[in-house]
């Protein structure tokens, strides 16, 4: 994807004697995560995730909302990720075919009107108690993430050394995770106060017109916050049409880390398949601790904030792999403790008394953390020079998000609930950090 050269989007050069008088100057752009580019694009680029954070990050909170809205079972409520993950699996061929054609700037700004367009639709439907259509309109919202996701991940990774590109994918995950736990908690205090005597109240009122009153009450709730949510999406995209953004190829493009030569197979299916696992875990642990601590006899308005807890603990695992990475720990190796770390946790979990086990599964938070801003630049630098196709491969390995909690939610009649998050977690964290071990032992990385 090759855009039109704009003179002021080049690189900026230090001044002219700058490094003579001050010498610290001279590799401050190499040291730095920004790189020659600056901060600017890196501002942007942390808002735009914070808009996927905010939007992707209410899944966990809406999975109690359907359920109670709706008077669904688990496995019903649980199509709200296998629609908005699903989503991820059917359109990154044709947002790459999109993005191709429409280049960068656009792309960012059309991702954006179509997550307004899925936002307003999901709102509307629920208002009217439609459930099939707020599924379409999370899977509309998937879609427009994505076209978004297709370019903000590898232009990130681009934007300076190939050593650094998991430090500027933390920094994103931070501002991402930040949403995660601004979302959820603003989506129970507005949206569902007081849902344990909600759900209770309706339990209590026999089928007929007041309870469905009651349940039109509830559902109504949504309306605003998604409607405010939807304009503020299309705000964001004016502004990303009017920002400054240094043109950054991604569809070729090796200088900035990726590998020339033959393209890697057998690294690039592989890796996607890790990275499939993984985004499945990362779901589990933020939109499936509500059903996970239900089961510990957590009641409605205590679990309604587990998934804010679980992005919390991943915000600050951000926050350290900012940190020691690479100053102190190489990313690869980083990412390797950090499944041995998601190990540990599962086991400590299925040995723990009390409610442990959920505080566990919200630390998983911390452990993944650093898994994706490591795998994502990695698998794009080994996986062969077309950045594009890899990109769209590790883009629709994002639906582990849909088929790994719905794996979970039919287990847990056969294993219980411990039992079938583990039997999915820990084999997932023993696969990535194996295909990471067999990475370096191979001499695939440097």
């Amino acid at each position: 994807m090759q855009e039109r050269s704009d003179p002021s989007r080049r690189p900026v050069a230090a001044p002219a004697g700058c490094c003579d008088r001050w010498p610290w100057l001279a590799g401050l752009a190499t040291r730095s995560p920004a790189g020659a580019y600056g901060w600017r694009p890196i501002v942007v680029m942390a808002t735009l995730f914070f808009s996927i954070g905010f939007v992707t990050w209410l899944n966990g909170p809406l999975i109690i909302f359907v359920q109670v809205a709706f008077d669904l079972d688990d496995v019903s409520a649980f199509l709200v990720p296998v629609c908005f993950y699903l989503a991820y699996l059917i359109f990154p061929l044709p947002a790459t075919v999109l993005t191709r054609r429409v280049g960068l700037r656009r792309g960012l700004w059309i991702a954006l009107v179509v997550m307004a367009v899925g936002t307003a639709l999901f709102g509307e439907c629920v208002n009217a108690r439609w459930y099939v259509g707020a599924l379409g309109g999370l899977t509309v919202i998937g879609a427009g993430l994505s076209l978004l996701q297709i370019t903000i991940n590898p232009y990130v990774s681009l934007l300076g050394g190939h050593d650094r590109a998991a430090q500027r994918i933390a920094i994103m995950g931070v501002a991402n995770k930040f949403a995660g736990i601004v979302a959820p908690a603003l989506f129970a205090v507005i949206v569902m106060p007081n849902v344990g005597g909600v759900a209770a109240e309706i339990g209590r009122t026999p089928p007929g017109p007041a309870r469905e009153a009651m349940l039109a009450g509830f559902t109504h709730a949504v309306h605003a916050p998604y409607a405010a949510m939807a304009g503020l999406l299309l705000l964001l995209a004016v502004l990303t049409v009017r920002a400054r953004l240094p043109d950054i190829s991604v569809g070729t493009a090796i200088g900035a880390g990726g590998k020339a030569g033959k393209a890697k197979p057998g690294w690039l299916l592989t890796g996607a398949f890790a990275m499939f696992l993984y985004v499945g875990v990362e779901v589990m642990a933020g939109d499936a601790i509500g059903l996970y601590g239900r089961s510990f006899g957590l009641s409605l308005d205590v679990t309604k904030y587990l998934t804010a807890l679980t992005l919390a603990a991943m915000m600050a695992g951000y926050l350290a792999g900012m940190v020691l990475v690479p100053r102190v720990v190489a990313q690869e190796r980083y990412m390797l403790l950090s499944c041995v770390a998601g190990v540990v946790l599962c086991l400590a979990a299925m040995v723990a008394p009390g409610i442990v086990p959920v505080f566990c599964v919200a630390l998983l938070g911390f452990a993944n953390a650093m898994i994706l801003p490591a795998l994502f630049p990695v698998v794009l630098r080994e996986g062969g020079p077309d950045q594009a196709r890899i990109t769209s491969f590790l883009v629709m390995a994002f639906s582990g998000g849909a088929v790994l909690p719905q794996v979970f939610v039919h287990l847990i009649p056969m294993l219980g609930t411990t039992p079938s998050f583990m039997v999915l977690a820990v084999p997932s964290y023993l696969f990535i950090g194996g295909w990471i071990m067999a990475l370096r032992a191979g001499g695939g990385m440097p």
